[in-house]
């Protein structure tokens, strides 16, 4: 069965991986590992955003582009579309009042056009009819009206849905697959890049 899959990295990240030593992540083993042997794995999609340094993780951008390069010069079959990250202040309400103070400015950091991207490849890629079985790696309600086209004008292909979490996935998103999965920590453990990346001197970052 020819299946494309299609990960929203910041979901996969901050469900999975966040606070574990396994990011240095081979995502074609881990999902060959997750899905039946019957699926075919033509490509995997991870749509992600640059990430910007702080004051006490500067090395954040490095570390990025060291996985991102390691991941697609390992694995030629893994593409990587970028959204951005945008910042601007907005007035929030104070859990606690200070006196008469009951809002303050701060600043929001949204990372913009992940989503909306995995949506558009998703239908666009129905549309062409490259795959028989779409797996969507998220636990975004948002895509759920982007699985919802694919099922409705493409019956005969598949979506699988794999979420980052062991809780219970998104029932907007359940409602549309014909399948779903959860991504356990053995899996990430198993599916690691080799270090260093055969052929090149690119080395997992030594501190992660």
């Amino acid at each position: 069965m020819r299946t494309i899959v299609y990960v929203d990295g910041f979901n996969l990240y901050y469900g999975a991986l966040k606070d574990t030593s396994w990011k240095w992540l081979d995502l074609v083993a881990l999902f060959e590992k997750v899905l039946q042997p019957q699926h075919q794995i033509l490509a995997v999609k991870y749509f992600t955003a640059r990430v910007s340094g702080t004051a006490r993780n500067p090395s954040k951008p490095q570390r990025q582009d060291i996985y991102l390069r390691a991941l697609q010069r390992y694995r030629p079959n893994v593409a990587v579309y970028f959204g951005h990250f945008l910042s601007h202040a907005v007035r929030a309400p104070l859990v606690q009042p200070l006196g008469n103070l009951r809002t303050a400015e701060v600043i929001r950091t949204e990372e913009k056009g992940s989503d909306v991207n995995l949506a558009v490849h998703l239908v666009n890629d129905g549309w062409l009819g490259v795959y028989d079985c779409a797996i969507v790696v998220s636990n975004d309600s948002d895509l759920a009206e982007a699985m919802h086209l694919v099922k409705q004008h493409h019956g005969d292909k598949r979506i699988g849905l794999i979420t980052p979490r062991t809780g219970r996935p998104s029932q907007q998103l359940m409602a549309h697959a014909d399948f779903s999965r959860h991504i356990r920590l053995n899996a990430l453990q198993i599916s690691q890049l080799p270090n260093p990346i055969p052929g090149t001197n690119i080395r997992k970052p030594a501190r992660w």
